[in-house]
């Protein structure tokens, strides 16, 4: 075991990622549970590996068990990478937070854990952690009730996160609407989120609040919104939008200005996962050349699919007005609920058995902890005439979100409402 262990290379890009990460600013604990019954000289054999290749550190430890649990504790660790499934679990059971690296041999267990490839997206993970993330929402905030939590969920949300921006998606004759046009659509939903701002306490976001598409991308012109969307994103070194409605507005900031691609991130709420016979989802077949523009551009993607995904997001008005008539925002919340249910759900007579999907708390639930999700990387899926995906095997890699924790992500959004129980804002 000695022997073999000495003669081990590193991982690709090891040095680089971790001088990197020392550079700015993190401290990195080596824990190892080498222990004599396995090795002559533990130790020994391991600072002089580390030396031989150079690899940078803060501490190195020595733990006496394969749990590592006590000495992340001890260390106040934020965050441990273990290649050991059986590692990862332990650690997990005692609350340290968990991500596992994967190899050949444990690659299987990726949707169960948390997990990195490689030493690049460590370093990335590492860095969405902990960096101040720079946000432009893109809703359709008129179009259903979901997109009305999804904004208080994300204003809730703000401690290490920079709302630079809410522009506004098009949409056009959902079940919510029927008469809208486009236009009108989008000034309805441009007054609501200025309503929604209000009722939070949030005035001051409402300067930040730009006007979209009003035609679908084959026929729109320039708009407030695309500005904005090119402007923040050539400002910021990353901007992250996160789309809950249909993606012209980002198609139209791309076509014009392609330069912004590399520098920024999309999460979009959109289309039907592989597991559906078809891909009749409202922000995907709204606009399909719009999400081919953004499929093919090679931007940094992830798809939270709706169908078998955040369908799973199901709520009833029982759940909602138990934690959420603590506040005015709360009660204009369930009231929207259950009129968006009455809206779409005709032929109930009454609340018995009935519940809805808040689709759109998905994209902000990622957005804040990712940890919540079991993801894919894949090669791109072209997007086909009818709108079908068709799977491929050699281009360029988009996240598909194949799961969700429901309850995690729940819990999470009704103990930060809880913050505006018993004030009157109005």
């Amino acid at each position: 075991m000695e022997m073999f262990a000495a003669e081990l290379e590193p991982r690709k890009d090891v040095k680089k990622y971790m001088e990197l990460l020392l550079k700015e600013g993190h401290e990195l604990y080596l824990i190892s549970n080498r222990v004599y019954s396995d090795y002559k000289y533990p130790e020994k054999t391991t600072k002089k590996w580390l030396q031989k290749y150079q690899i940078p550190y803060t501490k190195l430890i020595f733990s006496k068990t394969i749990d590592k649990s006590s000495e992340c504790i001890e260390n106040n660790i934020d965050i441990m990478f273990d290649d050991s499934v059986r590692n990862c679990e332990i650690l997990k059971g005692s609350n340290v937070p968990v991500c596992m690296m994967t190899t050949k041999l444990n690659y299987i267990h990726r949707g169960y854990l948390p997990y990195v490839r490689n030493f690049k997206e460590l370093y990335e993970r590492v860095k969405d952690m902990t960096e101040r993330k720079h946000i432009i929402l893109d809703t359709d905030m008129a179009n259903e009730v979901d997109d009305r939590f999804a904004l208080t969920y994300l204003m809730s949300s703000l401690d290490n996160i920079e709302v630079d921006a809410i522009t506004i998606a098009p949409f056009w004759k959902s079940g919510y609407a029927e008469d809208l046009s486009i236009a009108d659509g989008t000034e309805l939903s441009y007054q609501t989120t200025l309503k929604i701002l209000d009722m939070i306490g949030a005035s001051s976001y409402k300067d930040k609040v730009y006007k979209g598409a009003t035609a679908y991308m084959e026929e729109a012109s320039n708009n407030e919104a695309v500005d904005k969307i090119i402007e923040i994103s050539q400002k910021n070194e990353k901007t992250i939008i996160v789309a809950i409605g249909t993606i012209t507005n980002i198609a139209l900031a791309f076509q014009r200005e392609p330069s912004i691609i590399e520098k920024v991130e999309i999460i979009w709420l959109g289309g039907n996962s592989f597991l559906s016979h078809q891909n009749e989802e409202f922000n995907f077949r709204q606009d399909i050349k719009a999400a081919r523009t953004v499929f093919e551009s090679q931007v940094s993607l992830t798809v939270i699919p709706c169908r078998n995904v955040a369908a799973n997001l199901v709520t009833t008005s029982f759940e909602l007005e138990h934690y959420l008539l603590g506040s005015n925002i709360g009660r204009y919340l369930c009231e929207e609920f259950k009129n968006c249910k009455k809206k779409h759900y005709k032929d109930l007579e009454d609340e018995i058995g009935s519940s809805k999907t808040l689709w759109d708390l998905s994209a902000i639930g990622y957005l804040l902890n990712k940890d919540w999700f079991v993801t894919e990387k894949i090669s791109c899926p072209y997007i086909l005439e009818n709108g079908m995906y068709e799977k491929t095997d050699n281009r360029h890699e988009v996240t598909f979100v194949n799961d969700l924790f429901r309850n995690k992500i729940f819990h999470d959004y009704f103990k930060k409402m809880e913050r505006y129980n018993g004030k009157d804002i109005n």
